[in-house]
């Protein structure tokens, strides 16, 4: 049974489609099959997100979200099909070697890949589901004939794409592999997201969560797997090549992650490991037990940060000198500007964390609208850092990732003695979106900002493309809600609590900082090659899609902004 256009769409969905459509409207020929392959990959997330919505009691998701599947589906394959349209502009310009665009295209594919798993995952799930309830069942049959022709269509133009990159010295048979280990994974992981934080996250959210887990440490994986095979295997026999050249801030950064990744696993291993050999003696008090806990938590981090993971980022990665080293090399080449930006941003936090938290214990202010002034503190901290210090602001960005990941760690397992202050400090913060399992409102305004900084490393001819997360987080999120919650009457739905005015000073407030923007950038000494109209549309785009959706918006709106701004 055909799927009615009425029921088909919504609001989220048509921007969705809008999105999508002016990524498709500027692909070259060469990447004509990516485009297909993303076509087919949306028309099959719209099929499952509508099957998932006539079940909504299957999976454990966030109250008060819609599914979200593919708005999740398709953000992070969009993303890096618009990085790759942008490649190809400097692949024509003889800016890059052909490398850098294949690399880009395998991690279009794996992205697509992990989507694709996930959404095959659901569809099993609500097809049996729908079985079970009824065997008589008959309506999905025209689902089922659909889904299969776009999974297998896509699969053939996944192989021929695949079998014109060259320079990783893999078979095609091997990178599809390759492709269906992230997808298991993803699959793996988002069922393993869901039953551990039920009621945290929607679909969509926990897709693009696990997809770009995924593909980032696949990306570590892969580079690991390259070494290896060279270090292990002659040349003449096998020419494994794997990545691309990587920045010294990207290889710490990443090394970073893969450390604290490693510590969670070793550290929920040894605390089983000492809580079955000596925590059944309960002679010994409660807090000489959380002391033991302590210094199991600090030693294992400080021998995993000090020493595993900086050996990793020397032996694969090729990384010269010791990370901690290179760091402390980093700051001091330039002492006073970037100490000077440290201290501002000290100042910055003490006062404001300071204020607000305050404010959140007394205050009759809604939460939503008192966390959009850490979207203005955002602004104030890392506009002037991007535009004077843009590499010391990479850096910092991984940092404070690893500050917030260690204390979220400190948080849940309540560590002594900063467990339960940090829990209730944290609280205070919280709102609709978070729980008391995990809270992700700061992660996702930190990545929300830092992620397109860091993807328009290397080649750039798009000088807005840094600024998207600040933009749309900092500037325009905060004024829709602002100005939304003051003066709005007019709404988007008769459900939501969106509102028409809020989204139009969303909007002209973004236009407005980008008219200001543009200018000083060009005063400074960049080439722009940035035209109004595309960027007006990108704007208008991410601007409804905030007005519309239920997700994340720190998740999604700025990588749909950095994808249009890309074009």
């Amino acid at each position: 049974m055909a799927i009615s256009p009425s029921k088909a769409m919504n609001g989220e969905r048509a921007v969705v489609l809008i999105f999508v459509l002016r990524v498709l409207s500027t692909l070259p020929l060469a990447l004509l099959p990516h485009a297909l392959s993303l076509s087919l990959l949306s028309l099959f997330s719209l099929v499952v997100e509508i099957r998932v919505d006539d079940s909504p009691s299957l999976f454990k998701t966030r109250p008060g979200a819609s599914s979200g599947i593919i708005l999740g589906a398709v953000t992070l394959p969009t993303v890096m099909l618009s990085k790759l349209i942008q490649l190809s502009r400097a692949v024509s310009l003889q800016q890059i070697e052909i490398g850098e665009v294949e690399h880009m295209t395998m991690q279009f594919w794996a992205a697509s890949a992990c989507s694709c798993g996930v959404l095959i995952f659901l569809f099993i799930v609500t097809w049996c589901a729908a079985s079970n309830k009824n065997p008589h069942f008959s309506c999905s049959v025209w689902d089922a004939k659909f889904s299969l022709s776009c999974v297998i269509l896509y699969s053939a133009v996944c192989c021929i794409s695949l079998a014109t990159i060259s320079h990783t010295g893999f078979n095609t048979a091997l990178k599809l592999l390759w492709l269906l280990c992230h997808g298991f994974a993803t699959v793996k992981l988002i069922q393993h997201l869901l039953s551990t934080f039920p009621f945290c996250a929607s679909i969509g959210e926990a897709n693009l969560v696990t997809s770009g887990l995924v593909l980032y440490f696949g990306d570590m994986l892969a580079c690991t797997i390259s070494k290896v095979c060279r270090l292990l295997i002659p040349p003449e026999l096998v020419s494994v090549r794997y990545g691309i050249k990587r920045s010294e801030i990207g290889i710490v950064i990443q090394g970073m992650l893969l450390g604290l990744l490693i510590f969670s696993a070793v550290f929920k291993f040894l605390i089983h490991l000492w809580e079955y050999f000596w925590g059944a003696n309960n002679s010994e008090s409660r807090e000489r037990k959380e002391i033991w806990r302590s210094l199991i938590f600090l030693t294992s981090l400080g021998f995993i940060m000090i020493v595993v993971a900086p050996s990793w980022m020397m032996i694969v990665l090729d990384f010269d000198v010791h990370p901690v080293l290179w760091i402390f090399q980093f700051i001091f080449s330039e002492p006073f500007k970037r100490l000077s930006l440290c201290i501002y941003w000290l100042v910055l936090i003490y006062a404001s964390v300071l204020r607000f938290y305050n404010i959140s214990k007394n205050s009759k202010i809604e939460r939503i609208l008192l966390r959009k002034y850490y979207h203005l503190l955002a602004v104030l901290m890392f506009l002037p850092a991007l535009i004077y210090q843009p590499k010391f602001l990479d850096l910092a960005f991984g940092a404070a990732l690893a500050v917030f990941l260690v204390l979220e760690i400190i948080r849940v397992w309540r560590i002594w003695p900063l467990g339960q202050l940090v829990h209730q400090f944290m609280s205070a913060f919280t709102d609709h979106r978070d729980s008391d399992l995990i809270i992700v409102s700061h992660f996702s305004l930190l990545l929300g900002c830092a992620l397109p900084i860091w993807m328009s490393s290397g080649f750039n001819d798009r000088p807005l493309t840094p600024f998207a997360g600040i933009l749309s987080l900092g500037i325009g999120d905060t004024m829709a809600s602002m100005v939304g919650h003051k003066y709005g009457v007019l709404r988007w739905s008769k459900t939501g609590k969106k509102t028409i005015e809020g989204t139009a000073a969303g909007i002209t407030s973004v236009l407005a900082a980008c008219s200001v923007l543009l200018p000083f950038l060009a005063s400074t000494g960049y080439f722009l090659t940035q035209h109004w109209f595309p960027i007006f549309i990108a704007v208008t785009t991410s601007g409804l899609l905030e007005a519309y959706t239920t997700q994340l918006d720190n998740a999604f709106i700025p990588l749909v902004f950095y994808s249009l701004l890309c074009l």
